[in-house]
């Protein structure tokens, strides 16, 4: 009963994912980077009613829009609360890539692993996978996750960035990520979708 919908955000190639209940038109945005206008209007164009935003870290690229979907929607944004070092950074952030908005989008709650998180009739879990950001998450549904920039398809994030450590990135992969049911379809923060089972098997950065 999700709908899923992915806008790839210029200039990084960001995946934003729209999910939204097929009963309720209950919605969510996962990692909205940029283009608000888009997501908006897709939103709108099919009458959907967006609940909460949540990104999977804060980076620019991942977080450059919120400010404005929550100044139209008026809906809440959540993040990891070990996000915020990385939120005080947005400007410097926003304003090498050009950025019209340079105010770091605000916090409105932080995300809790201890909680489920509903939009009509489905659920999410959050899972801790600090490596790429101190409190970078990936959100976990039945057959879905959703991995930000913690494990791409045939690869791993970046980890020569202020705030990020290799070790702990593939830390949070073998205990968090390929502890999962290997049919899991690993929706990535940026390229191709993948699976658990597929990057357990044939990923370069983790082979044992």
């Amino acid at each position: 009963c999700m709908n899923f919908h992915k806008i790839v955000i210029p200039p990084f190639v960001t995946n934003c994912y729209i999910l939204s209940c097929e009963e309720t038109a209950e919605t969510i945005i996962i990692d909205p980077g940029a283009e608000a206008a888009s997501i908006l209007d897709y939103i709108d164009s099919n009458q959907l009613q967006l609940k909460f935003i949540v990104a999977t870290h804060g980076h620019a690229d991942h977080v450059g829009a919120v400010n404005e979907i929550k100044r139209q929607k008026g809906v809440p944004f959540y993040l990891h609360e070990k996000e915020q070092t990385v939120l005080a950074a947005f400007p410097l952030g926003a304003r090498k890539f050009g950025f019209a908005d340079e105010n770091p989008p605000e916090v409105d709650a932080y995300l809790d692993i201890d909680q489920t998180y509903h939009f009509g009739n489905n659920s999410f879990r959050v899972l801790e996978t600090p490596g790429h950001s101190p409190g970078g998450v990936c959100f976990l549904f039945d057959e879905h996750v959703f991995v930000g920039d913690t494990l791409f398809c045939g690869g791993i994030a970046p980890t020569d960035i202020p705030g990020s450590s290799h070790e702990q990135l593939i830390d949070s992969i073998r205990t968090q990520l390929f502890t999962l049911d290997e049919m899991l379809v690993v929706h990535t923060g940026h390229g191709a979708v993948t699976s658990i089972g597929l990057e357990k098997m044939s990923n370069p950065f983790l082979k044992q």
